[in-house]
């Protein structure tokens, strides 16, 4: 039988490592990255555990070498996003839990600062992701005009985006509004543009919604063997994309493209 300060403890790292496995999902980690941080930051402590990672859920089960007492708990993760600053983090912490020892306590304030770490301004969210947009209409060939054109797309189309997600609309229909604001601004270029807008302009402007995590967690998911997770967030993914292409469609029936 397990001594009561024992099973404490390996109550406290369990709560502790769903925390971890919950804000990784959540910030768009692959389902492998989400399970080797884990493992690594147990391991450290001398346990083992097991894991039934699924889209939006975490189950764990931690045991000792022995296997005298076990801790056994599931957690489900928050809607899922992108935030590289949390991914980063929480690899660092994992390496410094190795490298250092650091303690339940002092992982779980780490965890606190990461979760609380600020996202980027509002302005420069919308400043960088314009140019990038700019950027691949001048890849595709566009001139200047274009990639003037693009950027106020962009930027406009990643407003109504943000504002539809802070009125708690459905993800993806807040993918077809930023869609269809974003190609209706080219598309009125292009049609009124009396040739000075060009096709480059149009086809780029909805690029900054394409979802790369989700598809790139879904080849990752399949190659790794987690052919449930790679289905999901695959079909996530392709529900995304239909939802940007119906964005265009509409864009170009209003203007008969």
């Amino acid at each position: 039988m397990a001594h009561p300060t024992e099973q404490t403890d390996i109550k406290q790292l369990g709560s502790t490592l769903l925390n971890i496995g919950a804000l990784l999902l959540s910030a768009g980690a692959s389902t492998d990255r989400t399970r080797k941080t884990i493992n690594r930051v147990a391991d450290s402590f001398g346990y083992s555990t097991d894991l039934l990672i699924s889209h939006r859920t975490i189950m764990l089960t931690i045991r000792d070498a022995q296997k005298d007492y076990f801790f056994n708990n599931l957690k489900r993760s928050s809607p899922h996003g992108v935030n590289f600053k949390v991914l980063t983090g929480i690899s660092r912490l994992s390496w410094q839990v190795v490298e250092d020892g650091l303690t339940v306590h002092q992982i779980n304030d780490q965890l606190a600062r990461i979760a609380s770490l600020p996202h980027y301004p509002r302005w420069a969210i919308l400043l960088f992701v314009g140019l990038a947009g700019s950027s691949f209409c001048r890849l595709a060939e566009g001139d200047a005009l274009d990639m003037l054109i693009v950027f106020i797309a962009t930027v406009s189309g990643l407003f109504v985006r943000q504002e539809a997600h802070r009125l708690k609309f459905n993800p993806y229909i807040c993918i077809y509004c930023a869609a269809l604001t974003s190609s209706f601004i080219a598309a009125s270029a292009l049609n009124f543009g009396s040739g000075y807008v060009h096709e480059p302009a149009f086809s780029t402007s909805v690029l900054f919604l394409i979802p790369g995590v989700p598809l790139i967690n879904s080849f990752s998911d399949m190659i790794d063997g987690n052919l449930n997770n790679a289905l999901i967030r695959g079909t996530n993914g392709f529900i995304i994309s239909f939802a940007i292409g119906l964005g265009l469609l509409t864009s170009m029936f209003i203007y008969g493209l």
